[in-house]
């Protein structure tokens, strides 16, 4: 709160149309930002009244918010020059939807923005910081790379603060070149409520006939070559040999963005070729994850880099033992030998190791379930989030900027970053 006690003014950036990962735990910070402390204002695409976004209608249901619809303009992305050139009328309707929001930012008394790093929200929140004083922040949900748009990269150099959804995503933005001053590390949280471990999966498993005693595998996540469903089945031999019922449930849809062809397919013929694929199930899109994570037996994910690892989250809220790679943002999330079982990138046999240990042992998987449990009640809850998310607006906006905890070297301690658990 500002010296003569009023609530400090935040705005939101969201261009999404269709929540995302980062959509979801934005809105989680909205929803559970201190009231007494914090207005909040989201300028977000709405779409036409009688058809808004899918955003826009999971924004509506946040209570005690203040929705302004703004314009930001078409994505370049994936665009070919000539419908750049087309897209440019968009993009001059965009920047005079920009001058209003900049004026909405200063009746408004807005002293915080927070915007996601998709680039038109970086953009966005990066020139309205110039042209209202107001502080800019931009979360990075992706480690930092050369990929990435020279649009966001340049917006990530002009706001006053970065914030990380992990130490290594922080990590990546200093080691870019970013100043070490204005990054920060807060970790992802769940919406705890929805993940009820006393669910029972048996449903799931009925629907794709497997009895209670069958081993299921459960890998969940977007379908690209990143993800590591491929890694799974290649590891299958060697489970199978063991347990010659177990059953591998993939679930997810092909991220197209990522990826021209069609992962399924590749994932398919890879399952033939290696004679598992009876013991492979494709499940699609599903909408009841909490079902389906309480079906498993193990969740496993051998995805490279994971900037933080919402579904091991998820999985360990469950109280699913899980299986994955110890590099990127996972060993913030996943306690190897506590709460999972890490491998090297490119140790297959690790990886089948590691599953074959957690379903010869079900007394270890129960413990190692527990314990993520535990671990997501005391570490990945949205209140935790929202306060350290608020402690890096009070530090950009006090009068007396005192030194904030911004990312620390490698060598100190978890305390020393802002969003470590202590």
């Amino acid at each position: 709160m500002s010296s003569k006690g009023r609530r400090t003014g935040v705005l939101f950036i969201s261009s999404a149309e269709h929540p995302g990962a980062d959509t979801f735990i934005h809105t989680l910070i909205m929803r559970t930002l201190d009231r007494s402390h914090f207005d909040v204002h989201i300028a977000c695409s709405a779409g036409r009244p009688a058809a808004p976004t899918p955003a826009f209608t999971a924004l509506t249901s946040i209570p005690d918010v203040h929705l302004r619809p703004s314009n930001f303009g078409p994505s370049l992305t994936g665009l070919s020059p000539i419908r750049r050139v087309f897209a440019l009328v968009g993009v001059v309707r965009a920047m005079l939807g920009l001058l209003g929001l900049a004026r909405y930012v200063r009746r408004n008394r807005i002293a915080v923005l927070h915007s996601t790093d998709r680039p038109r929200d970086a953009v966005a929140c990066a020139l309205l910081g110039r042209l209202t004083g107001a502080k800019s922040i931009i979360h990075a949900h992706l480690k930092v790379a050369g990929w990435m748009s020279s649009s966001l990269r340049g917006s990530m150099g002009r706001v006053d603060a970065l914030i990380g959804v992990s130490k290594f995503v922080a990590r990546s933005l200093s080691e870019y070149g970013y100043e070490r001053e204005k990054i920060f590390a807060v970790l992802n949280a769940t919406d705890l409520p929805r993940w009820d471990p006393a669910i029972d999966g048996q449903p799931v498993r009925n629907e794709f006939g497997l009895t209670p005693d069958t081993p299921l595998i459960v890998c969940a996540g977007r379908l690209f070559r990143g993800k590591g469903q491929d890694v799974v089945i290649r590891a299958l031999p060697l489970v199978r040999r063991e347990f010659p019922d177990v059953r591998l449930l993939i679930v997810g849809a092909d991220d197209r963005q990522a990826m021209r062809g069609s992962f399924t397919e590749e994932l398919k013929l890879l399952a033939r070729e290696l004679a598992v694929e009876e013991n492979v199930i494709f499940a699609g899109q599903r909408s009841d994850m909490p079902a389906v994570m309480a079906s498993a037996t193990v969740f496993a994910l051998p995805s490279d880099e994971e900037p933080f690892g919402l579904v091991f989250a998820e999985a360990m809220a469950m109280r699913k033992p899980v299986v994955a790679l110890d590099n990127g943002g996972t060993p913030e999330v996943v306690d190897h030998g506590r709460s999972g079982l890490l491998s090297a990138p490119g140790d297959q046999r690790g990886l089948a190791s590691n599953i074959l240990t957690l379903l010869r042992d079900p007394e270890l998987a129960r413990r190692m379930g527990d314990y993520g449990r535990a671990q997501v009640e005391a570490r990945f809850t949205a209140d935790r989030m929202a306060t350290e998310v608020g402690r890096v607006y009070a530090s950009l906006t006090a009068s007396s900027n005192p030194s904030p905890a911004g990312l620390a070297d490698d060598s100190a301690s978890p305390s020393e970053i802002v969003g470590a658990h202590d």
